[in-house]
């Protein structure tokens, strides 16, 4: 009867061991390298760039019922004349606020595929708000102020990254399991377009994705019209 016991707290401390290194996950880790298109751009970029978001979205339906049960505050502050951050990743579903530290009026809108929003003239000390509910990116300005420009970046996974200045990547405490892979940056795109959408399978040891190639591509930021789809005026004796 003792062995018995014993077979069953060994095979339970074994079952606990196994269930608790699956829900803890494993490192999967990837490096951006950039390609030049010409060799007159080669110079101009030899870093590979910061802020390319990688995420993995789970392909077994259960695995995406762990995102972000409790999201947390996130806010995009209007202060002398930009966003800050220029870039955040939410939750698809959370609200992102808007405060206005400004001692002018904003007027803050999105008409890209992520979110489409307007949320109208609003004066400095005040604070509106948008649900971003659906998956993708979105690009956020100032009706006002063209030189003005955001991200939120909504995703229905927890497992993501975004690289640093050397273009190294990590994406912590990834359960086994087949996801698909998925890379954005503002001003490139990978330059391998089966990379994009690819099937990746976790195991139960650290992976290694490899090498992501990105190559420059036009800034949607950079140049943008206004929420009427028109040229942003510019008056000399505006007070703001």
């Amino acid at each position: 009867m003792r062995i018995i016991h014993s077979i069953f707290v060994a095979c339970s401390a074994f079952a606990f061991i196994t269930s608790w290194a699956h829900a803890q996950g494993v490192d999967v880790t990837a490096q951006v390298v950039m390609q030049q298109k010409s060799q007159v751009t080669k110079r101009k970029a030899q870093l590979p760039p910061a802020d390319v978001v990688v995420w993995l979205s789970p392909l077994q339906p259960e695995a995406t019922r762990r995102v972000n049960e409790h999201p947390g505050l996130y806010r995009l502050v209007q202060k002398d004349k930009q966003f800050t951050p220029h870039m955040i990743v939410v939750p698809t579903g959370t609200s992102v606020e808007f405060p206005n530290k400004d001692p002018f009026f904003h007027n803050v809108f999105s008409l890209f595929n992520g979110k489409r929003f307007d949320l109208g003239l609003y004066e400095s000390g005040t604070t509106r708000s948008v649900r971003f509910d659906r998956e993708g990116v979105s690009y956020i300005f100032c009706n006002i102020h063209p030189e003005m420009g955001a991200i939120v970046l909504a995703l229905s996974t927890p497992y993501y990254a975004i690289s640093d200045k050397t273009g190294a990547i990590v994406l912590r405490n990834v359960p086994p399991g087949s996801y698909s892979l998925h890379v954005w940056s503002e001003t490139t795109q990978l330059s391998k377009a089966p990379e994009a959408g690819r099937t990746v399978q976790v195991a139960t040891t650290p992976m290694l994705l490899g090498d992501l190639y990105l190559e420059d591509t036009a800034n949607p930021i950079k140049h943008h019209l206004n929420k009427f789809g028109e040229e942003y005026r510019h008056t000399h004796d505006a007070p703001y």
